[in-house]
């Protein structure tokens, strides 16, 4: 009697990895597109680069910062946000999906609906963008005069880890708002794309009001601004003092809980495609 072997069923991430995979092929299948995806997204990277060099052209110090320091601020933020873009960016479809009635596929499968949306797409063109900030960043972090303690190695890989969950946990919060949106990805855009453009300011410069908004209820300060004038030794304004800089897990941990709070209460809100 022939015995038959149990079919493999893999780990729980085998499905999510298989579609990665095949979005990944079918992007390098259409090579011209691919390349001419991937060169735009280079020359953003650079006219991100050139934006520092043409304010502090005209403005040597800004906030408190001279041009090697915002190029470490600009930096740490274009890093973290073009690293969440590649795997967070593409919640930004969910607004199509729940319009054209896409989204009760996902339903039917046994995976959680938010783990599907994270792994159902990469974009290999951000990746383009990721790197040139990454190697900007590296020659900002040369040009300043850092001190390469073991403290401060840590401090520059703690505040990427927490730049990158942060601002995903953004990009999930504005997804959990569609829910009860028609078609509000532009209001969403403000407060992802628009708390990205904050983080590359000098918190200095904001009045009281602002400082609250994106020290705390947005923490976007806690992934650029806290960690620069801690690793340049340099004093924080009112309410922003440089030793936050290793709260920013925290910050993190905060805007997580509140997009998984948004997430759950925008997925019990759905009703299907059908309204």
């Amino acid at each position: 009697m022939v015995e038959v072997a149990p079919a493999r069923t893999g780990s729980w991430s085998t499905p999510y990895a298989a579609v990665l995979r095949s979005r990944i092929r079918a992007q390098r299948s259409y090579r011209l597109s691919f390349a001419s995806e991937v060169f735009s997204a280079l020359v953003t990277g650079l006219v991100e680069f050139a934006e520092v060099w043409v304010i502090f052209r005209t403005a040597r110090v800004l906030g408190g910062l001279d041009l090697d320091a915002a190029l470490l601020l600009f930096e740490l933020s274009h890093t973290s946000f073009a690293l969440s873009q590649v795997l967070f960016g593409h919640l930004d479809t969910l607004p199509t999906l729940i319009r054209m009635g896409r989204l009760d596929v996902y339903h039917l499968r046994p995976q959680p609906l938010l783990l599907q949306l994270i792994t159902s797409d990469i974009s290999l063109r951000r990746l383009a963008r990721a790197s040139v900030a990454i190697v900007v960043l590296a020659i900002a972090l040369a040009r300043n005069d850092l001190d390469w303690a073991p403290s401060t190695t840590t401090l520059v890989i703690l505040t990427l880890l927490g730049g990158v969950t942060l601002f995903g946990g953004l990009f999930v919060c504005a997804a959990g708002l569609q829910f009860y949106l028609i078609d509000g990805a532009e209001l969403t855009n403000s407060f992802t794309y628009g708390g990205s453009f904050a983080a590359t300011q000098p918190a200095s410069v904001f009045p009281t009001p602002l400082r609250l908004l994106f020290g705390f209820a947005i923490p976007v300060s806690f992934t650029t601004y806290l960690p620069t004038i801690a690793l340049l030794r340099l004093p924080g304004p009112p309410l922003l003092p440089s030793w936050l800089a290793w709260l920013a897990p925290l910050a993190a941990l905060w805007v997580w809980l509140l997009a998984l709070g948004l997430w759950q209460i925008g997925t019990r809100h759905y009703q299907g495609g059908g309204g």
